[in-house]
């Protein structure tokens, strides 16, 4: 039984080409880089600047109470002197429908926008940003519902009351359309725009000019809208590139070997096993199975216990559907390359930030397994590897990147690679992805990450996560603000902040500050 549908690799790649009319004839004429934009504020050339992170936050009300605007409270102590804010990925949930936008962030982060006094007149896909929230797609994002679901979730019916009031699950009539919410939200629809109105849209908002031409104006509290699903901006010298984990992230085909066929054989076990999981979860949640629990945070439990068997089961069904064949976002993968070569062969960049969705270091309690890490650990690994061979000495002793930072891991997490053999040795990474969806637990093997024959490749520094049980359970939503400082390489300090409810109160505080070392 699934509750959530994603689109293929293939899909999601064209749909949204057609939703920005990728090198339209037009464009192209005007020499128009559909994958750059600049922050037009004022501030852009100044050397020390802030911002903050955040990621998968997009829940609304969950048992009488909104973690996220519970974050976004806090946040706003911050908003004056931080130039922008990041995020990871998962921005509504649970299928990134439109349906979900004005509970799930337009009133959360109100203050950011326009007009945003009165979040009900604020359309989701006429979003003006006072100061730049700047996103990337999550899974959720691209989401769509079964049939069954949908159905189920609009009615009164046995299955909604079970499933859905009881579980307090956030759906809708339909999902993403396959991303295509997101896109009218954030990027620049030109998929909407008349043929005829074309050529004047883009000579009034692609005025920018960069290396590669010109590109869109990102202006705050004016037009506020991406180029593209992945694109780069640059902001005090720092190179910044935003890219779609979603399309780099299938799993690795399954060699058709005898270890290959014992591992498929232990992953459809596996599955099984998850399923009746899953099984006596949802009887305990809807009370069918005649057990009854007065612990107001039982149902809570089970839900993000259920959100992770679904994620899991998802990954397995990846993983042996995966063919000889994978399917893979070549040309974003090229387009990373060749950015962080020009970057790196830039004297004026002082520091390079990626920022996607699915991180290919975690120690949250499922992921590291999982054949999406893997897959985006590899495909990142590849270019790194190009990249590093194109630049030779200009790195000399500096990682190729000074910060990534992640989500999809329901937690706040800094790790650092250690020498891995390859070229992402000594990045920090960093996981934003507890804003204020189900917060997950780390794994009980610990802070260490072991890859092939035991060697650690990296090693987890910090993480803020769900921990304890009953009345010593603690949840630490969180969000982070980076100070980027003056100099080459850059002075960055992450600065962790948590909003937490504990026994039934909540409390704001910050974690101590982390220097992160960019040589």
């Amino acid at each position: 039984m699934k509750f959530t549908t994603e689109p293929n690799v293939e899909t999601k790649i064209n749909r949204m080409k057609t939703r920005v009319r990728w090198s339209h004839p037009q464009v192209l004429q005007r020499r128009i880089d559909q994958t750059t934009l600049k922050i037009a504020d004022g501030h852009s050339e100044e050397a020390d600047f802030s911002f903050l992170v955040m990621g998968d936050s997009g829940t609304g009300n969950h048992r009488g109470d909104n973690p996220q605007r519970r974050v976004a409270e806090a946040m706003l102590d911050h908003q004056e002197d931080c130039r922008f804010a990041l995020h990871t990925g998962d921005v509504v949930y649970l299928v990134g429908s439109k349906e979900q936008y004005p509970d799930n962030f337009i009133r959360p982060y109100r203050e950011w926008l326009l007009g945003g006094d009165d979040p009900k007149a604020v359309c989701y896909d006429q979003m003006v940003f006072k100061k730049p929230i700047l996103p990337v797609l999550g899974n959720h994002d691209y989401y769509d519902l079964p049939w069954w679901v949908s159905v189920a979730s609009g009615v009164t019916s046995p299955l909604r009351k079970l499933l859905v009031a009881r579980l307090d699950l956030d759906v809708g009539w339909h999902g993403s359309f396959q991303g295509d919410a997101f896109a009218r939200a954030f990027m620049d629809y030109l998929q909407g725009v008349p043929e005829g109105q074309l050529g004047e849209h883009l000579d009034r908002y692609y005025q920018a000019e960069t290396e590669q031409g010109r590109c869109l104006c990102y202006t705050p509290g004016e037009f506020t809208r991406l180029p593209n699903r992945y694109y780069s901006f640059r902001y005090g010298g720092i190179d910044f590139f935003a890219l779609d984990s979603n399309t780099f992230n299938e799993p690795l085909p399954i060699p058709d070997t005898a270890e290959g066929r014992q591992y498929r054989e232990s992953l459809r076990e596996r599955r099984d096993s998850l399923e009746e999981e899953r099984s006596q979860l949802l009887m305990q949640a809807t009370g069918m199975g005649g057990e009854t629990n007065d612990d107001p945070d039982a149902l809570p439990e089970i839900y993000t216990e259920l959100e992770q068997l679904e994620e899991q089961i998802s990954d397995i069904d990846k993983q042996l559907s995966s063919s000889r064949k994978v399917r893979m976002d070549f040309d974003q993968l090229k387009w990373l390359q060749q950015r962080l070569v020009q970057s790196w062969q830039n004297p004026e960049v002082r520091g390079r930030v990626l920022l996607f969705h699915h991180p290919p270091y975690v120690t949250e309690s499922t992921k590291w397994y999982q054949g999406q890490t893997l897959a985006v650990r590899y495909n990142l690994r590849q270019v790194l590897q190009k990249v590093a061979a194109q630049v030779g000495d200009l790195a000399r002793d500096r990682p190729l990147v000074d910060l990534a930072l992640m989500g999809h891991a329901h937690c706040l997490e800094y790790l650092k690679t250690e020498d891995t053999g390859h070229a992402d040795s000594h990045i920090n990474w960093l996981i934003c992805g507890g804003s204020g969806f189900s917060l997950r637990r780390q794994r009980p093997e610990g802070p260490e990450l072991e890859e092939g024959s035991g060697q650690t490749v990296a090693r987890s520094h910090l993480y803020l996560g769900r921990s304890g049980h009953g009345s010593s359970r603690r949840r630490p939503y969180s969000f982070l603000r980076v100070d980027v400082g003056a100099g080459h390489p850059p002075q960055i300090t992450l600065r962790p902040y948590v909003v937490e409810k504990h026994q039934g109160s909540w409390s704001a505080y910050p974690k101590e500050p982390i220097e992160v070392s960019c040589k």
